[in-house]
């Protein structure tokens, strides 16, 4: 029933209890509003008590505009399960919001731009061609509250409009930026001059201005940053990028340069109103900034226009000047330096101003695309070589060490006051946020553009701080803080510099003895050394490794924590290191563990403990000899486990050293299962809090602990069920899973099956017809597995499994799908395994009605017996099967020479050739597969590496009753038993045969 006029009461008091403290009256207002929600009239009395601001309160009139617009998302577009919203509805309500323009309420103003920019996104153009035309009506004629309402409205509505994607779409959107571009630009810079002539009013009679006259200038100043954010959005969405369409963007080439000279304006007013108006300087740290970020959006998207010499050359003129020599009030504004050095950074590698390396086809009659591309490039290109000179690079190179790298006294009070907060503020923030990290990204772009030029630069202040800050200083002077930056500056480029500095040298000249002083204002240093030889991990050579290997603990000793974290990290890189000493770290191995075990007493912070835990689990990962630090460690962790409620970073962290510590220990790990069980079913169960981001890393240390457990525990029996819950929400982790069920057939045997027989059908069930093919090859070695290890247990047990392979043998389809083939190829190795060993239950299996039916229902036509048809399937599929499947399939075969059907002599020469061809090639051979494979695990040096789940399938594989049979005399007796059932038939059958192929079947079966 549709609601009226007379139901406002009735809204606007559910909406006022919808709000309130008590649940017992909030309840069941939400769930009447809830239920009124599709009613047609709904949105019509909610917009009615938002532009009632007389009679309304502020909270019911947002509370509102809140379920008007969730009302929108959810019914604006037709429903078939609902009226929703009518044509005459919508009509009316998007007249109302256009006439509600002037509302004075910020919270509420912003909600109606919501509002109809969403009604935009369905309705324009089709339904509502006239809202941009009556917007920009009313902007002719609005006062400054509604002309700055107006563009909140058209920032978000072409906001909501860029993010369509279809070609009409983008079409239309084009055609509103060529219609509103000149208009929102000529006022943006009206407004420009408006505000600079505001500003200029307020520096010179500070004592005079009145209130009204500050509210207006800010209504100006927020109405001129909206009218920027359109320009930005018209600029950006309203034009294809010019690097795709190698069409010039016009408003580019006018637009950059009159907003450089906006912000150029702006800058002096940063100073000048930070202790007067507090406010309106705010507005300019926000306008300036905005400006930079603008300008760097423009370039992103159009590079080419952007290239043109009337843009980039004053861009980087301003933002290289700025960053090299800024005036006193850019040097205080560090959101404004960081824009420029972000804008420098992506101007520098940005690839379209690169040279291009293609050269141009012979004989082109017309310029082509790419021939366009090189020329604008080399444009582009030659003008950033006329604007970054020699000199200048060398110049900001320097600038950016000395000056930029430099720790500052706010840096150094607060590494004073909190060395583990200020480490990782200085590890982890993002470099857009800060001024250092952001000057360190810019020098390593410029240093990879010109790293020939600038590497002996670099060299040379290194060398200038060492020898001015001596390994003696002890005293925080501007040398030793140079000479950490120039550590710092070394450390970001050793993939470049290591051409021009020696690692070893400089290591036992200067990085050593720097450890060698224990001085408090040493750790600035020290840190920096941590830091060095972590990123120079690469190029450390084997005979200096034992040294650094025992700096790096000596680091993990220091008094700092800030320094000890470093080392911490850097030690990471080094064990991860392909080049790793695992043999110059053995006797450190116990110093290194003891140092953790301290250092995670010590820290504070969640982020510290996983650096930590981190560091552990790569020790565990990397070493073999962890058995006698085991009981420190399963400590170590259940301390970490109880102390990581609701951290679930550090908890993932420690299931990883978890698994790796299982992994170690091998053989051994029921020494950690006091700790490790309860922690798994914790991972695994689902209905865990925190199941979402424990589950992946929980399956991982499942699938390790069943592979290394020496023997299945009651426990870990216990677990199982989960998987089958696992599975029934999603195969996001089915090869782990195969795996786990795998470790459980091999490790639990017939325990396991006659406990969990039933949850083994239902998963293989679920898994079975419910994943694509690469799924299927995972899980169809499980069941080849299962029936090979419980051959007449198992086969009744997984029926319904078995018909979905017969379906899938009996389907086709697979000519040219490669993984089709091998999946019809393995269900038939499976089927002809139990055919071979349960030849009674295959007969009953393949002439059951049910799965008769099943075959008619996906529409397989079975002309003869499903056995025949399988024996079809094998002798179709042999070339695609591994040597044991196909000995399986000769076997099968040969099974199928003692049935009494006439059809099977039809197929008796192919049968007898394949056979034949099984047996001379050698049966009980490995594939090449298999065998290179095993060849490769037993020339393992350490053999404790494999874990014993393989150990275990390997076992099983040699005594696979497949390899234990003889083909040759399976052959050999049914072809006998087949002539006496078939006799005169049987004979003919053989006579058709081709001499040389009877010759060689004569031969294989040693026939005389």
């Amino acid at each position: 029933m549709a609601l009226s006029a007379s139901d406002l009461p009735v809204v606007y008091g559910l909406l006022t209890n919808s709000m309130s403290g008590d649940e017992r009256v909030r309840k069941p207002a939400e769930t009447a509003l809830s239920q009124s929600e599709s009613r047609p009239g709904f949105c019509s009395c909610l917009m009615e008590v938002i532009i009632s601001k007389d009679l309304a309160s502020q909270d019911v009139r947002l509370m509102a505009s809140v379920y008007f617009k969730n009302s929108i998302s959810r019914y604006w577009r037709t429903r078939r399960d609902s009226l929703g919203i009518s044509t005459e509805e919508k009509v009316h309500l998007r007249q109302k919001l256009v006439s509600h323009l002037g509302e004075e309420n910020d919270q509420i103003a912003q909600m109606l731009a919501v509002l109809i920019s969403k009604i935009a996104r369905f309705d324009y153009p089709k339904e509502w061609p006239a809202l941009f035309s009556n917007l920009a009506e009313r902007l002719q004629s609005a006062d400054i509250l509604t002309s700055h309402r107006i563009f909140m409205i058209l920032f978000r509505t072409l906001k909501e409009l860029s993010t369509k994607r279809l070609t009409s779409d983008q079409r239309n959107y084009s055609e509103i930026s060529s219609h509103f571009f000149n208009y929102s630009w000529h006022l943006w810079q009206n407004d420009v001059q408006t505000i600079l002539h505001g500003f200029a009013s307020l520096l010179q009679n500070y004592d005079s201005n009145s209130q009204q006259h500050h509210v207006e200038l800010y209504l100006i100043c927020e109405r001129w940053l909206l009218c920027l954010k359109i320009i930005r959005q018209l600029v950006i969405s309203g034009y294809p990028s010019d690097s795709k369409s190698m069409q010039e963007v016009q408003p580019v080439k006018e637009v950059c340069p009159i907003l450089l000279t906006a912000a150029q304006s702006f800058l002096p007013y940063y100073a000048s109103f930070l202790n007067r108006y507090p406010k309106f300087w705010d507005f300019v740290k926000r306008a300036c900034t905005k400006l930079m970020k603008v300008i760097v959006s423009i370039q992103g998207r159009h590079p080419y226009s952007f290239g043109d010499v009337c843009v980039l050359h004053p861009v980087m003129e301003f933002c290289l000047s700025n960053i090299t020599d800024p005036r006193s009030e850019v040097a205080a504004f560090e959101n404004f330096l960081i824009q420029c050095m972000i804008l420098v950074k992506v101007i520098l590698e940005c690839k379209e101003y690169k040279p291009s390396l293609t050269g141009r086809a012979m004989d082109e009659s017309r310029v082509s695309l790419e021939q366009m591309k090189k020329n604008i490039s080399n444009a582009a290109g030659n003008l950033l070589a006329s604007l970054m000179p020699s000199e200048r690079i060398v110049l900001l190179c320097n600038i950016l060490i000395r000056r930029y790298f430099v720790l500052t006294a706010i840096d150094l009070e607060e590494w004073y006051q909190n060395p583990e907060s200020f480490h990782h503020e200085q590890d982890m923030v993002q470099w857009t946020e800060k001024l250092r990290p952001c000057a360190e990204a810019l020098y390593i772009v410029l240093f990879e553009n010109y790293s020939q030029l600038l590497g002996p630069v670099v060299v040379s202040i290194v060398e200038e701080a060492m020898n001015g800050c001596p390994v003696s200083v002890t005293e925080i002077t501007p040398g030793l803080l140079l000479k950490d930056a120039a550590y710092g500056a070394a450390a970001y480029v050793y993939y470049e510099l290591s051409n021009y500095l020696s690692f070893k040298d400089w290591f036992n000249g200067a990085l050593s003895l720097e450890l060698s002083n224990d001085h408090p204002n040493m750790r600035i240093i020290h840190r920096k050394v941590a830091l060095i030889l972590g990123q120079w991990v690469s190029e450390i050579k084997d005979d200096i490794k034992r040294p650094v290997y025992c700096a790096l603990i000596k680091l993990l000793q220091d008094k700092d924590l800030s320094v000890r974290l470093a080392a911490c990290r850097s030690l990471c890189l080094h064990v991860e290191d392909a080049n790793f000493l695992q043999r110059e770290f053995a006797d450190l191995l116990p110093i290194c563990f003891n140092f953790c075990f301290k250092l995670v007493e010590e820290v504070q912070e969640f982020d510290s403990k996983v650096q930590i835990l981190n560091l552990i689990s790569i020790l565990v990962g990397h070493e073999n000899e962890v058995i006698p630090f085991a009981n420190q460690l399963v400590q170590f962790f259940q301390k970490v486990w109880e102390e990581s409620t609701g951290e679930s970073l550090l908890q993932i962290q420690l299931l990883i050293a978890l698994r790796n510590f299982v992994i170690a220990l091998d053989d051994q790990s029921p020494i950690s299962y006091n700790i490790l069980l309860p922690i798994l079913h914790k991972g695994i169960d689902i209905n865990s809090p925190d199941e979402l981001n424990l589950l992946e890393d929980s399956m991982e240390l499942w699938e390790a602990t069943i592979s290394h457990a020496p023997s299945m525990v009651p426990q870990l029996l216990t677990f199982f069920p989960c998987l089958l819950e696992i599975m029934e929400r999603s195969f996001d982790h089915l090869q782990v899973a195969v795996n786990i069920i795998e470790g459980y057939i091999i490790l639990g045997g017939s325990d396991f099956l006659r406990m969990h027989a039933s949850y083994i059908a239902k998963l293989l069930d679920l898994i079975v017809g419910n994943v694509n093919d690469r799924g299927l090859l995972s899980v169809l070695p499980v069941i080849d597995t299962l029936i090979q290890c419980f051959p007449a247990e198992v086969p009744p047990t997984i029926t319904s499994t078995l018909q979905k392979l017969i379906l899938i043998c009996l389907s086709g389809g697979d000519d040219r799908d490669p993984s089709k083939t091998a999946v019809r190829a393995f269900s038939a190795a499976i089927l002809a395994r139990i055919l071979v060993m349960n030849t009674t239950y295959l007969a009953q299996l393949t002439s059951d009605p049910s799965l008769l039916h099943m075959l008619q229902n996906a529409g397989v036509h079975v002309e003869e017996t499903v056995l025949l048809c399988l024996m079809d399937v094998w002798l179709d599929k042999v070339d695609n099967a591994s040597s044991t499947q196909r000995k399986t399939y000769g076997l099968a075969l040969s099974i199928i020479l003692t049935l009494r059907l006439p059809q099977v002599l039809d197929k008796l020469d192919q049968i007898l050739s394949l056979c034949t061809s099984v047996i001379m090639a050698g049966t009980n051979d490995l594939s090449e597969e298999e065998s290179s494979s095993d060849s490769l695990d037993s020339s393992r040096v350490h053999d404790d590496a494999i874990p014993t789940k393989e150990l275990r399938r390997r076992q099983m594989k040699f005594s696979d009753p497949i390899n234990q049979l003889s083909l040759e005399n399976s052959v050999r007796d049914n072809l006998q038993t087949c002539a006496s059932i078939h006799g005169e038939s049987f004979h003919s059958a053989i006579s058709r045969m081709h001499p040389s192929a009877f010759a060689q079947l004569k031969q294989a079966l040693k026939m005389p």
